[in-house]
Parts: C-alpha cells; structure tokens; sequence
C-alpha cells in the first residue's frame, strides 16, 4: 500500500503544538490551531467538503460513504494534535534512519541521548525498518502526529481508490490531550459518529480496550498558626503535617514506581501551602471501581492517623472523578474490538489486547456515548528526547485502517 503517511509526517512534527497544563485557555495554546488548521486545508483540498475547525480548535470531517447500499454505522477515528508538555516541541529535527541495522543510534544535537537496542522495549524488532527520530533537543511528536498522519493518509487513500466499499467514515482531530482535556469541548453531535477509534498507540497490532479508572484527591489541611518565637505547645504547622502524610504512604506498594500490570497506586503530584493551612493533590488509579474505593479510604486512614498527633489541627478529603475504565462501556459492543483485530489479521498482524495504565480520550468518549477503543500508531519512547516511530509501523496502521472501515461495511 503506497501512503503519503511520510510525507505528512514529517511535516507535521516540525509544527510546534505544544499544550500548556497551567494556562486557562482553551486550547491551551494557539500555536495547536496551526497544524489543525493546515489539516482542515489539506482535507478540503482532498475533496472533503465539509471539514471545518471550530472556535475550540478541533477538526471534524467526514468522507461519504462509497459504494454500498447497506446502513453502515459512522466510524470515527480519532488523534490529537498536541504534544507533551514534558520535552519541547519546537524547533523539531526529524531524522529518517533507513534501513536501520541494528547498531546504537546516537542522535547529534545531544550525543548523550543514544537509542540503544538493551533499553529500548520493541527496538530489537525493528531492524531493517526506516526509523524515525528527532535529533536530540526535542521530542520527535510521534505521539500524537504518527496518529494524525496515518488518519490523513488512509484518508487519501480511500478517496483515490474508488473501487473500496465503505460507510461514512468521521475524522476528528483534538487539542489538550495531553493536558487531559481532549474532550471537554468536542461536539460530538457535529461529529455524528456511532463507534470511534483513538489511533494513538504503541507497538504495532496492540490495541487497547481497557484503561485505568481514575480519580484525583485533595487533602486541606488547616493547621493552628503562632509566632515561632513564642510557639512552644501551640504550633502546628499546616506544611510539616503534609510532610507527614506524605511520608506516611505505602513504601513498597501502591506507588507508580512499585506497581506494574494491574496494580493500581496513589501518587502525591502536588503541595502547597505555609504553617496556617497547606494542601497536597493526589491521583488515585486503578482498573476497578472498588478498587478506587479502597484507596480512597486508605489515604482518609493515613490523613486521620497523622491527624491524631495533631490535636488542634483539621483536614478534610475531597475526592474528584476523573475518568472511568473504557471497558465497562466497550464489553456492551464487543463487534468494535472484534472488527479492528479482524482489520489487523487482514494486514498480517497477530492482534494484541493490552490494558492502558493511563487514560485516553477513548476513555472519555466511552463514557459520552461514542465507545471507542485504541489502536496503534507506532509511537515509542513518548514524551522523551529519544522518542521513535518505524515507518513501516506507520504504514501498517495505515493499512489497518483502511481495512477496518471495509470490515463495518462488510458486516453491516
């Protein structure tokens, strides 16, 4: 299958879409609107009539349905546009390593960064594939612009190849992703999509259909306030109560560095605060509800036993869903799962279910009423300087996805 998925792609990361966690905009950043509209061009200039990017800087589209007379459910696919806040995304070099033979690939903005087949996970199966690195001082953006290039190229490809059959095939691309804000504007009554398919994952012919379930915690503590010099038997400062709580935490368990697989944790991200009154957030996550549950309490037992210490002080927890497992909404329509790992079988590919330690828009639009698993894109090392994407990887997804869109329509 010839794609442009190159081209695009390393046109795509050379445009800063950087998202910003502190800023109360929405999208976080301007700068995000630049490459979805240049998509919204790109995909008027395909003959997608309709493709608009609206006030809060998402893309949506739609290519008719072709060749059918059957009543084929609306397929969305899904990526976003901007990169993490953890590594800069300007000024973005992409290199195009060729026919790679295995050997250390040191990249020659910063010669200590170095991919390195022993510490890579999924390098070793690389060799003999063109990969795809940025030089160094950035990260690359495969995640998510290896996403957002496969989707514009099975586009392409499906309105030049005028043989397909296929159903109404729905496009939508999403800032603040990484700022766990993909949805909270998206229209999903402009989209008019029945299932959808976030193509925003790792090794190819992985596919997620479970997440985390995840709620963030906060724990004020108001402590008793005194001038230091005359605080003997009166002090008790709101910032060391914290420092107790927090030290307080499991050791060996139940943290994101002691738990793998589907072990879920509590994990301190954030505290602030001075002697009279102090907070600390947390993220709560694991694959159950009641599992959720337990850590809540487990964290309200750890506040009230340091509070015990504390006589004259108070502190309250507050507890904030976020996003719940995509599974629970999924196992209601088990033909999405079944027809994408029918669409990689037909590519060639042995399909691999996996469990996200994290969420995804997927999660999110589950729960809104569009039930939408994630599929590969061939993006490794994400968020780091030694970020990577296989082209053939890219190519691959490509194929899957112009696969998956004849699958709704031969089972329809």
């Amino acid at each position: 299958m010839k794609t442009t998925v190159l081209e695009r792609f390393l046109r795509y990361v050379q445009i800063d879409t950087q998202s910003d966690p502190a800023s109360d905009r929405f999208p976080s950043t301007a700068k995000q609107r630049n490459l979805s509209a240049l998509l919204v061009e790109e995909l008027l200039a395909m003959g997608v009539m309709d493709a608009e990017l609206d006030e809060n800087g998402y893309v949506y589209a739609t290519v008719p349905a072709k060749n059918t007379s059957k009543d084929v459910p609306a397929i969305c696919f899904c990526s976003h546009v901007d990169t993490s806040p953890d590594v800069s995304g300007a000024g973005v070099k992409p290199l195009l390593h060729r026919n790679w033979d295995g050997s250390d690939i040191v990249l020659p903005d910063d010669p200590t960064q170095v991919l390195r087949v022993g510490e890579m996970p999924g390098l070793a199966q690389q060799i003999g594939h063109d990969l795809i690195t940025a030089s160094g001082r950035t990260l690359l953006g495969a995640d998510n612009k290896a996403g957002v290039a496969e989707i514009m190229a099975a586009v392409e490809y499906l309105i030049t190849h005028s043989e397909l059959a296929h159903g109404p095939i729905k496009i939508l691309f999403t800032p603040d992703e990484e700022v766990g804000r993909g949805t909270e504007k998206v229209n999903l009554k402009r989209l008019g999509a029945d299932f959808a398919y976030t193509v925003d994952g790792e090794a190819v012919g992985t596919m997620e259909d479970e997440t985390f379930s995840a709620d963030g915690a906060r724990i004020t503590i108001q402590g008793v306030s005194t001038h230091p010099g005359y605080a003997f038997g009166k002090l008790e400062n709101a910032l060391k109560i914290a420092g107790d709580i927090i030290s307080s935490l499991p050791k060996n368990r139940l943290s994101p560095e002691t738990t793998a697989g589907r072990e879920g944790f509590i994990h301190p991200v954030a505290m602030e605060g001075i002697q009279e009154v102090a907070t600390i957030d947390f993220i709560l996550r694991d694959f159950t509800d009641e599992g959720l549950l337990e850590k809540q309490q487990i964290l309200k037992e750890i506040m009230d036993q340091v509070l015990v210490h504390y006589p004259g002080s108070t502190a309250s927890l507050v507890v904030t869903e976020q996003y719940r497992n995509m599974k629970q909404i999924l196992a209601e329509f088990p033909q999405v799962v079944e027809y994408a790992k029918m669409a990689m079988e037909r590519s060639g590919l042995e399909p691999i279910l996996r469990s996200i330690r994290g969420g995804t828009d997927g999660s999110r639009l589950s729960f809104m009423g569009l039930p939408c698993p994630n599929i590969f894109a061939g993006e490794h090392a994400f968020h780091s300087r030694l970020e990577w994407v296989s082209l053939q990887d890219m190519e691959k997804a490509v194929e899957v996805i112009v696969n998956l869109c004849q699958v709704w329509e031969e089972k329809s």
